[in-house]
């Protein structure tokens, strides 16, 4: 077992000193204080949630909105964060077997107990070339060390992988009420706003209406097989959804010709 799953987007999708990153922290939270709809999503308890992975100037906010829900949870003991293979292509999954997670606020202890557990009731190998790189699945773990900083991680890298079989992982995973599940995805890559909203639309519909064929036709979600498994467990499991916040990257770049979507969501 190795001993450390070390940063390796810091200085780049976030800060990699901890001021910085608290500091973002702490405009998002100010930001939130004056939404009217966010009072609304406190009476929904949650242990899981759909958020974006682009830089922190980006998508942080729309990922701190689900983030200040999650932590409202005060059974959670472990997050379990799931995220696509964005630069090591093979098939299933590969689980963190490291002992702690590196964060610039102090890294986070990896549960490899439980992940052992886990792997003996679901295919989850261990592919050290799929985490050296990943930022779909980096990028929450300083989330996780601010708002859930007593909770345990586990990181899941997906690659070649059919959703029906994700989701019998998260099915697992949403028996237990310790547990805390993140699905991490962006939406549409590139298009013109208008476009990139219209194909976003997609996506959120297919996770407002729990729907997983809607979102086989015309979602562009990188992080598509997460989502799509999250909704198949979901509806197993008798959840309802709420989508909490959807943006573009024209929203803090002014650039309209060629965006990214973003939303975060949870399941209650």
């Amino acid at each position: 077992m190795q001993e450390r799953r070390k940063a390796a987007v810091a200085g780049s999708f976030y800060p990699a000193e901890c001021s910085a990153v608290s500091a973002y922290f702490a405009r998002f939270d100010e930001a939130l204080k004056s939404s009217q709809a966010f009072s609304e999503y406190l009476k929904l308890g949650t242990n899981a949630i759909i958020v974006p992975h682009a830089g922190y100037v980006y998508s942080g906010f729309t990922a701190s909105v689900a983030y200040n829900l999650l932590a409202k949870n005060t059974r959670i003991r472990r997050v379990i964060v799931i995220g696509p293979s964005h630069h090591y292509a093979f098939a299933g999954v590969s689980g963190s077997y490291f002992e702690e997670y590196e964060t610039p606020c102090g890294n986070l202890p990896i549960d490899t107990g439980y992940l052992i557990e886990l792997a003996k009731k679901h295919p989850i190998g261990f592919l050290p070339e799929a985490h050296s790189r990943e930022h779909s699945t980096e990028v929450q773990m300083p989330f996780v060390r601010n708002y859930l900083p007593k909770s345990s991680v586990i990181e899941l890298i997906y690659s070649d992988m059919d959703a029906s079989e994700l989701s019998e992982i998260i099915s697992t995973l949403l028996r237990d009420p310790e547990n805390g599940i993140i699905i991490s995805t962006d939406l549409s890559h590139f298009y013109d706003q208008n476009t990139a909203n219209a194909k976003d639309k997609r996506c959120i519909d297919a996770i407002q209406h729990l729907d997983p064929a809607i979102a086989a036709s015309g979602c562009e979600a990188c992080g598509m097989r997460g989502v799509r498994a999250m909704i198949l467990a979901a509806k197993k499991a008798g959840l309802s959804s709420k989508v909490l916040d959807y943006r573009t990257s024209a929203d803090y770049a002014g650039d309209t010709s060629r965006v990214v979507g973003y939303t975060s969501a949870l399941f209650y």
